[in-house]
């Protein structure tokens, strides 16, 4: 078997989401909790993989499904677009995730006669690593950067939007921002105990940004 790689998983996400918009699924009929539909398609597609490729499985460790590729898996319904992630660091919130995310959007539709449920996958797209920031944290930074602004600022601006640091990792963050300032993120990243993901924008930007790809889109 082929070792998995980034360009394969994104190859036969587009392949899988086609497939499985077409498939008639009676254990999803009536089902209304995102999470249960969640896991549902992560372990279908995970199946799906081990058929054809060789690939660390993720665990509780590691966090993420596809550890030796730093790929991450969500499943969102269209109807509202987020979903929650482990918190490691306020970092994250300013230089991305860490990892990369394949993002699968769907809407579902049950039928009655048949008693089947179907996941028709609207949007599939790879976010890479590098853009899995948040969108207004970087974009603020980035402009007081523009506007000569000094590490006090930077300290202040975190504090004002509530990032969850003290001062002194403030300052440290502050540090790390004016010797590597953050890329753009487009993520929506909402401060929680667990990071809550907003997707709306990576799906509106997909093939407009770089590190935004549009892996597969359903007819119109």
């Amino acid at each position: 078997m082929s070792t998995l790689t980034v360009e394969a998983l994104c190859l036969e996400a587009a392949k899988f989401s086609a497939v499985e918009s077409r498939h008639p699924e009676p254990l999803l009929y009536g089902i209304t909790d995102g999470k249960a539909v969640g896991t549902y398609l992560e372990q279908k597609f995970r199946l799906y993989l081990k058929e054809q490729y060789e690939f660390l499985e993720g665990n509780s460790a590691s966090g993420i499904d596809f550890p030796g590729l730093l790929v991450d898996v969500k499943v969102t319904s269209i109807k509202q677009p987020q979903l929650s992630c482990p918190f490691k660091s306020a970092r994250q919130k300013i230089f991305g995730l860490g990892y990369s995310l394949i993002i699968f959007v769907y809407d579902k539709t049950d039928n009655s006669t048949s008693r089947t449920a179907t996941l028709n996958i609207l949007h599939t797209i790879y976010v890479s690593a590098e853009r899995t920031a948040d969108f207004q944290m970087p974009r603020g930074i980035r402009n007081i950067l523009d506007n000569e602004g000094n590490k006090d600022d930077l300290i202040a601006f975190m504090l004002d939007r509530n990032l969850p640091v003290d001062e002194i990792e403030a300052a440290n963050i502050a540090d790390e921002i004016l010797n590597n300032p953050p890329i753009q993120g487009f993520l929506t990243i909402s401060n929680a105990l667990q990071w809550r993901l907003q997707y709306g924008r990576v799906i509106e930007r997909a093939d407009r940004e770089e590190g935004i790809i549009a892996v597969y889109r359903a007819n119109p």
